[in-house]
């Protein structure tokens, strides 16, 4: 049920996916060719053919479950890799969205208490006549005062308890009373309320988000009126979508109320406000129907910051139209790491992408298998082994004609095959620059995001500083020559209530002229008092130096003893006497250790990685990461150049080298938000970076190989016909054995025992016997296992397998899922050789033979194969010498199962393994 399933959504993809249907055609054409092959050699030459065809019908199943499950795979992460983009913006619409409307929560609450506005508002609800036109000027100076530092508010408004509007900002909509359900709901509340809807508050908007918050009288305490904070809805979503939406216009970026209507979008004219519109909540892979076209989409609910869930049933959803989803430019990854490096990242294709993983296998089974079928027949043609010399068999009167067909399928196997792997090879590219680009597209969006959410916060922290230096009773205390400790204390109450509606802070704290600070809040437990500590001289003189109330002064981060001695922002400004002069300050000490770190691991959320706030000279501000604490620096010479360059409100994504593992980097330089860091003066660079890993660093010398092709031609100068060779890597070099001496390739999963650092000396009969109880525990010599039977006539005992990297150069080779064995024989002995991975069969004749040059030092290579034209140079192993060295001549092989079960008994192979 599963697999129609699969296989009917794959089918509805592909008309979208040009690249993947290329892709199945020429699947199904080299099936088909597989086929006809196979049909040829049954009908043309079976008794010839007899031992290649099993080979021939493993390849044409191999093929046949291939074919889909490519196709599938690439399908699927297409598809994954779209869903993975737009949700991570959708997530971010409301994620944002919800953060700000968090600090909205904590103004109305502390602006509701001004003493100011309250004794306002209170005098308004006493007066017979109204306020005189002084005081509404007052108090309306007040609120611009406050407006321009919270600028994300476009209408500020104080109501009596009848609705009447006392004062207002807004003077293109002029208010005079509201009959708002929201007035008695806001009366009847001890909370903020949160309105979202079309409001007679704000005539002419087709919605209002508004937060509002009974008044109370400064002295008796009775509900005298409200406040009302009207949040500049449209022109923040019109800012979340200019800087995250596609730049191409592909998709849509919308916010929807809990009825799945659109209360914001990035294109209206798309699709509009009050539109309704499907969701998917759960990520699935489904296409869903808009007005007629077939969508991708990805919707996320609000997770909530500091207990906040934002306005009932909100979320964010990006909207990407299937016939768009898969249009856009490539970023051509591979392209541009090293061959070592992109080879090295495919090894850990399983911990990143299991289809790839499996796609590689497959491919890999598929390529042994054509591997085989070459060799296999190699000795079919006019050459069998006697003694292990190479001769030519006596054929009858129609031999000939016999083996030019066997020739000719043999050449069809040949091309076919390397066709096959032509296709897997462009396919696993095609691949794993699909599971890369999704990589690299989330690394980058990410560390976006992590910037962002970073300049939004520290924005209202430069606000609350500059505001609540307005206090009046912070004004008139520090006036005084000197505070008296009742005064102190009524300001450590007011500094207490403020932190309270403000939990990003350690303490607030008030400072008089000379720097004494004296009054501070306190979290529970605290027991430090006002006094403790004192503001330093140059900290000071910056304060008393600033220009005006919209001016503030941000310390360096670095270790204060104001947060125990750890590194932090404190945010100050000047508190002035009415008259203007600056008689002290105000001081917020951001939380930064705890609020940085949210951050982070809000935004890395369920993925796995580290992520980093930095300067430009690559000092650590906030780390996820224990090896990286906040106060070191990040080392990677090519990291620290990428953070001194990167160009504000810039990001990039790059696959790069970290601490012994790949690992996709993100890395984005903060733009700052509305006014601070833009037009403020405020001067701090902050930058993000993430790194999710993709696997550990691979140094062995298969990542450093290229499969370079063989250009062939049948026939040598002189008309001799050539002889066959089977190639293969090891160790970074491309080797080759006579043919007629290799009997097959097999998986490394194939070794029945293995054995480690402890195993028997090679030569003590090796590849034909059991080892012997005096050489047990010795050094490893290269013995690595052994096979098991096959089942078939070409392996029919117990074969010794060797490390051939450790036979030629006395290093240890690779051993792992990519991993091949070789099976030689010559004469009576026979070995398998570890090697790095299969190449090719070529066909070779004697003029391109060249003696090796060194002689009896390197007895194991016999001949350089001078290849295309020679420019490839081919080692040629002699597989006399070869199996010489592993067997020494005397030993007999392990004849049945239970002389091998012996030998890999728990006191020898497994215990050494």
């Amino acid at each position: 049920m599963d697999k129609k399933k699969t296989k009917l959504q794959t089918d509805t993809y592909l008309p979208y996916m040009r690249d993947v249907a290329r892709c199945e055609q020429s699947l199904r054409e080299l099936n088909q060719m597989w086929r006809m092959i196979e049909s040829s050699a049954k009908m043309n030459c079976p008794r010839e053919a007899q031992t290649i065809l099993p080979i021939m019908a493993a390849t044409r199943a191999g093929f046949g479950r291939l074919e889909q499950e490519l196709v599938d795979s690439l399908a699927g992460e297409k598809v994954a890799n779209v869903l993975a983009a737009i949700g991570a913006k959708a997530h971010y619409v409301i994620d944002i969205m919800v953060r700000n409307l968090y600090e909205r929560t904590a103004d109305v609450g502390f602006l509701a208490t001004d003493r100011e506005l309250c004794a306002f508002v209170a005098s308004a609800q006493q007066a017979t006549q109204g306020p005189d036109e002084d005081a509404i000027d007052a108090i309306r100076a007040r609120l611009f005062a406050y407006r321009s530092k919270y600028t994300v508010y476009d209408e500020i408004m104080l109501l009596d308890l009848q609705g009447n509007v006392l004062v207002q900002l807004d003077p293109e909509s002029p208010v005079e009373g509201s009959s708002d359900a929201l007035i008695a709901q806001t009366l009847d509340s001890d909370n903020f309320v949160e309105t979202f809807r079309a409001s007679d508050l704000r005539p002419g908007k087709a919605q209002a988000l508004i937060y509002s918050r009974r008044m109370h009288h400064p002295d008796t305490d009775a509900v005298v009126g409200l406040l009302c904070l009207c949040f500049d809805f449209e022109n923040e979503m019109r800012g979340i979508f200019r800087s995250h939406r596609d730049p191409e216009g592909r998709s849509n970026m919308l916010l929807l109320d809990g009825e799945a209507r659109v209360i914001a979008s990035a294109d209206e004219h798309w699709i509009g406000p009050g539109t309704t519109v499907p969701v998917n909540l759960d990520g699935t892979p489904q296409l869903q129907i808009h007005e007629g076209r077939e969508y991708l989409i990805r919707t996320f609910h609000a997770e909530g910051y500091q207990g906040y869930m934002g306005p009932t049933g909100w979320r964010g959803q990006l909207m990407i139209p299937v016939d768009l989803a898969f249009s856009g430019g490539t970023r051509s990854t591979l392209s541009s790491l090293a061959p070592a490096q992109a080879a090295g990242l495919l090894q850990h294709a399983r911990n990143f992408s299991p289809p790839l993983h499996e796609i590689i296998t497959a491919t890999e089974t598929i390529r042994r298998v054509v591997w085989n079928g070459q060799v296999i027949t190699a000795d079919q043609q006019d050459i069998f082994v006697d003694d292990g010399a190479p001769k030519r068999r006596r054929s009858d009167a129609n031999g000939g004609e016999q083996k030019e067909k066997l020739k000719t399928i043999l050449d069809q196997i040949s091309e076919t095959g390397s066709r096959s792997n032509a296709l897997f090879s462009q396919s696993i590219s095609d691949l794993y620059e699909t599971v890369l680009e999704t990589k690299q597209q989330d690394g980058e969006f990410l560390s976006q995001l992590l910037v962002d959410l970073l300049d939004r916060n520290l924005y209202e922290r430069a606000d609350d500083c500059r505001w609540w230096a307005l206090t009046a009773e912070l004004r008139t205390a520090l006036a005084e020559p000197v505070v008296a400790p009742e005064e102190a204390r009524k300001l450590q109450d007011i500094l207490g209530y403020i932190h309270g509606l403000y939990t990003v802070y350690t303490q607030l704290f008030v400072y008089d002229r000379s720097g004494t600070v004296i009054a501070r809040s306190r979290r529970s437990g605290e027991t430090a008092q006002a006094g403790d500590e004192a503001i330093d001289a140059a900290t000071l003189a910056r304060v008393r130096g600033l220009a005006d109330d919209q001016a503030y002064h941000v310390s360096a981060f670095e270790p204060t003893p104001f947060y125990g001695g750890k590194p932090t922002y404190i945010y100050h400004a000047a508190v002035r006497a009415p008259g203007g002069e600056v008689v002290g300050g105000i001081g917020i000490v951001f939380d930064a250790a705890t609020e940085f770190e949210a951050m982070l691991r809000s935004g890395l959320a369920q993925r796995q990685g580290t992520g980093y706030f930095t300067n430009r000279a690559g000092r650590i501000i906030a780390s996820t990461d224990a090896t990286h604490p906040v106060g070191t620096h990040l080392q990677d010479a090519s990291m620290l150049a990428l953070l001194r360059e990167l160009p504000k409100g810039s990001s990039v994504s790059r696959i790069v080298e970290h601490d012994g593992h790949y690992a996709v980097m993100g890395c984005a330089a903060g733009q700052g938000y509305r006014e601070f860091k833009v037009s403020d003066g405020y001067e701090e660079d902050v930058l993000s970076v993430v790194l999710q890993p993709l696997g550990a660093v691979q140094r062995n010398e298969r990542t450093q190989r290229l499969d370079q092709a063989i250009e062939e031609s049948g026939y040598g100068g002189d008309g001799r016909q050539r002889k066959t060779y089977a190639t293969f890597h090891c160790g970074g070099d491309l080797l080759a054995l006579p043919a007629v001496h290799v009997l097959e390739a097999l998986p490394a999963s194939a070794l029945s025992a293995r054995m480690g650092n402890g195993g028997p000396a090679a030569g003590s009969a090796a590849g034909s016997g059991a080892p012997s109880r005096a050489t047990q525990g010795q050094k490893y010599q290269g013995r690595i296992g052994m096979l098991a039977p096959q089942g078939n006539d070409r392996i029919g005992h117990f074969v010794w397998v060797f490390d051939l990297a450790w036979l030629l150069h006395e290093r240890r080779g690779t051993l792992d899922d990519n991993s091949q064995i070789i099976i030689v024989r010559h004469g009576m002995h026979t070995a398998g050789l570890l090697v790095d991975g299969l190449h090719a069969v070529p066909e070779f004749g004697d003029e391109q033979l060249m003696p090796s040059p060194f002689g009896a030092e390197q007895q194991l290579m016999s001949h350089f194969i001078r290849a295309n034209g020679g420019n490839l140079l081919i080692q040629l192993l002699d597989p006399a010498a070869l199996l010489a060295r592993v067997t020494g001549g005397t030993a007999e092989a392990p004849t049945n199962r239970a002389d091998a079960a012996n030998l890999a008994a728990p006191s020898a192979l497994a215990r050494a393994a």
